[in-house]
């Protein structure tokens, strides 16, 4: 059993990445900002806590005595840019008080090359609030990169379409550092397999300190 730590497990991701880690019969912290809001994810195996994953010594405090984080946070009261850069450098703070070693963050697709030095951001006439958007993703990348940490962390990024919910796990994804997949852009990608990928990636770690594309 593994002790998992979930920040922004009321959001869509987050919630399929509760469900995939007690199915495999590991011990989730379900970190949200208004517990009262989000009773429903408690239950066997979850513990439903409160906590602000832009500030290091909340993820410390709920962090502490976990083996892995993931983060599937987003506030949509901040820009991206402050809110990813911000949990970013809390997370890097806060996990290393607690001493958890490993963190899965969940990324955008749009941060992946398409070519050598060229993202799907990048695509001529690419809409310009998703840029402002991605660009706060971009920051979060590079704060990690920059960051002298003996934190072992991967950046998750699913497709840039829009993830499919309420949808069963397939099961069936596949990867690429840095790029989009082969194939990546052709259909939708659920949240359910979103989440197999994070659990896979927690139970087997094959990556590390890498912007990690999956895509059906």
């Amino acid at each position: 059993m593994i002790k998992i730590v979930v920040f922004g497990a009321g959001g869509r991701a987050g919630r399929r990445a509760v469900a995939e880690a007690v199915a495999r019969g590991h011990q989730v912290s379900a970190v949200v900002r208004d517990p009262a809001r989000h009773q429903d994810l408690a239950g066997d195996g979850v513990t439903v806590v409160t906590g602000d994953v832009t500030r290091a010594g909340s993820v410390a405090e709920v962090a502490r005595g976990h083996d892995v984080a993931i983060n599937a946070a987003y506030q949509s009261d901040m820009s991206s840019e402050e809110f990813f850069v911000g949990a970013a450098r809390a997370l890097l703070d806060g996990l290393a008080r607690a001493e958890v070693g490993r963190l899965l963050a969940v990324g955008i697709g749009t941060t992946l090359e398409t070519a050598p030095g060229v993202r799907v951001m990048d695509a001529p006439g690419f809409p310009e609030d998703a840029r402002v958007f991605s660009l706060g993703h971009v920051s979060e990348l590079e704060t990690f990169r920059a960051a002298e940490t003996g934190l072992d962390w991967v950046v998750v990024a699913p497709p840039p379409v829009v993830l499919t919910d309420d949808v069963p796990p397939t099961g069936r994804y596949r990867t690429a550092v840095g790029e989009l997949p082969p194939g990546g852009g052709a259909g939708p990608f659920s949240y359910a397999d979103l989440a197999v990928a994070l659990l896979d990636e927690i139970e087997t770690p094959k990556h590390h300190r890498v912007l990690l594309g999956v895509a059906p």
